[in-house]
């Protein structure tokens, strides 16, 4: 009968009081994008920023979403800020390598491409970045031909989590 007491005006238990709940912004922003939904992802991982604004893994989810939306310059800025607060995050490294690349920066990509090859990732899909990525600093240190396509940004190898940290 708590609802109809505070309708009502009437008194209230300790365990009547409403609290607000902080929405999980980040656990939204991953299904969101797991449907497809890019610019709603977006918005919940601003949301998400803003109530940790130094979660590098916030950080590196939303620019796999700018370069899933072709905001690579986005995606960029996103790649380097959240590699300014956690530099060993593997995923950083490797999805800002492939957008390096693509901007005409093959230092930088190697770079980055021999970072994410000194601490790859873990898990069942990480031999095929490993491979991704040594095949594009051996093409990076091989002479190239003038017309040589660039490789496409890729997605980062990271699994996506809610949790700050590990891999």
């Amino acid at each position: 009968m708590g609802f109809w007491r505070r309708l009502f005006g009437g008194g209230s238990s300790g365990n009547d009081d409403i609290k607000p709940q902080r929405l999980d912004y980040l656990n939204e922003a991953l299904a969101l994008e797991r449907q497809g939904d890019y610019e709603a992802a977006l918005t919940s991982y601003r949301l998400a920023l803003r109530d940790h604004p130094n979660d590098a893994r916030i950080l590196q989810n939303m620019a796999i979403a700018f370069t899933k939306t072709r905001r690579f310059d986005e995606a960029i800025r996103h790649y380097r800020r959240a590699l300014e607060l956690d530099n060993s995050l593997a995923g950083a490294h490797y999805g800002l390598a492939f957008l390096l690349l693509q901007r005409g920066d093959p230092d930088g990509a190697a770079q980055h491409l021999k970072t994410f090859l000194a601490h790859p990732p873990r898990g069942p899909d990480a031999q095929k970045w490993i491979e991704h990525a040594s095949q594009a600093l051996h093409d990076l240190r091989a002479p190239a031909p003038a017309s040589a396509p660039v490789p496409a940004p890729a997605p980062a190898p990271e699994g996506r989590t809610g949790r700050a940290g590990g891999s």
